[in-house]
C-alpha cells in the first residue's frame, strides 16, 4: 500500500532528501574534513574551467561581425548556457558548492539536526575547498595561454564587479541584489532536482543549466565564481584585494540570503507539518 502525501505539505520529499543529504555533509566535514575539502575544491575547479570557457564563447561570437555589427549578445546567450553547465557537473560529480549548500544547512538547521555553528563551519569549509579549486585551475591558466582570448572580456567583468563595491551604498545595494536573485536561482533548481517529481536525468539538467544560464546571463553575482574570476585574473593582471573582498563579502551575504532564507527557510517552514499539527490537531496528518 502506497502512502499518500498530505497535499498541505507537499513539499515533504524534498525536505526529507536534502536532510538526508545534510547527514552525509556534516559527517563528511567533521570526521572527513581532508575529503570533504577535495570535494569542495573540485567544484571551484569545475566551475573555474567552465566559467573560463563561457568568456571564450563570448569572445569567439564578439570577434564575429554581420552587417557591421557583433554578435556579441548572442554569445553572451551561449556563453550563459554553456556555463549552465557547471552545476550539472558538480551535481553528477558529487562535489560541495557553497551556494547549494546555504539552502541544505538552513534547511537541517531549522529542523534542528545540526546546529548553526555546525552548519556556519561546513560552509566555511565548503567555501575554502571551493576557492582552492579556482587557484588550482588558475595556475594552468596562468602558465599558458588558454584565456588569451578571452582574457579582455574577463578583465571587464572584473571592473564591473569592483566598481559595484567602490560605488558606495549605491553600488553596494545593486550587488547585494544581483546575489540574492543568483542562488534563488540556483537553489530553486536544486528544490526541483531533489523535490522527486522530476525523474529523468534530462531534465533535472535542463532545469540546472536554464537556472544557472538565467543569472550568467542577467549578471547576477555569485560569490563563488567571483572568488575563482578575481584569482584567474587577479594571477595575470593584478588585481584590488580590498575591492574584490568586499565583493565577495556582500556576495556571500546576498547568496545566503536568497538560497538559505527564500529557499532553505521558506520551504522548511511551509512543509514542517508537525509544527503545524501540533497547534491544529484537528487537521488530518494525511
Amino acid at each position: 500500500m502506497t502512502t499518500q502525501a498530505n497535499p498541505l505539505f507537499p513539499g515533504k520529499h524534498f525536505i526529507g532528501t536534502v536532510l538526508g543529504a545534510l547527514d552525509a555533509k556534516v559527517e563528511m566535514s567533521g570526521e572527513m574534513t581532508r575529503r570533504y575539502l577535495q570535494r569542495a575544491a573540485m567544484a571551484g575547479i569545475i566551475i573555474g574551467l567552465f566559467y573560463a570557457t563561457s568568456y571564450a564563447v563570448v569572445a569567439a561570437f564578439e570577434a564575429v561581425e554581420v552587417g557591421g555589427s557583433s554578435l556579441i549578445t548572442l554569445g553572451r546567450l551561449a556563453g550563459a548556457v554553456t556555463f549552465g553547465w557547471a552545476l550539472v557537473f558538480i551535481h553528477y560529480s558529487k562535489s560541495e558548492l557553497l551556494t547549494s549548500n546555504m539552502m541544505i544547512v538552513s534547511i537541517g538547521a531549522y529542523h534542528r539536526r545540526t546546529s548553526w555553528r555546525r552548519a556556519l563551519r561546513l560552509l566555511g569549509l565548503c567555501y575554502l575547498g571551493n576557492a582552492i579549486g579556482g587557484f588550482f585551475v588558475a595556475l594552468p591558466f596562468l602558465f599558458s595561454t588558454v584565456t588569451r582570448t578571452a582574457m579582455p572580456l574577463m578583465q571587464h567583468a572584473v571592473d564591473t564587479k569592483l566598481a559595484y563595491v567602490s560605488a558606495g551604498p549605491s553600488g553596494w545595494s545593486d550587488l547585494f541584489m544581483r546575489a540574492v536573485l543568483c542562488n534563488f536561482m540556483i537553489n530553486i533548481a536544486v528544490l526541483l532536482v531533489y523535490n522527486g517529481l522530476i525523474r529523468d536525468d534530462l531534465t533535472k539538467s535542463l532545469v540546472m543549466v536554464v537556472a544557472v544560464a538565467i543569472f550568467a546571463f542577467m549578471g547576477f553575482e555569485h560569490s563563488v565564481a567571483n572568488t575563482v574570476l578575481f584569482t584567474i585574473v587577479g594571477l595575470q593582471e593584478g588585481l584590488d584585494i580590498g575591492l574584490a573582498a568586499g565583493n565577495v563579502a556582500i556576495a556571500l551575504v546576498g547568496n545566503f540570503i536568497g538560497g538559505g532564507v527564500l529557499i532553505g527557510l521558506y520551504y522548511a517552514y511551509v512543509n514542517d507539518d508537525a509544527s503545524y499539527l501540533r497547534r491544529h490537531p484537528e487537521t488530518p496528518a494525511g
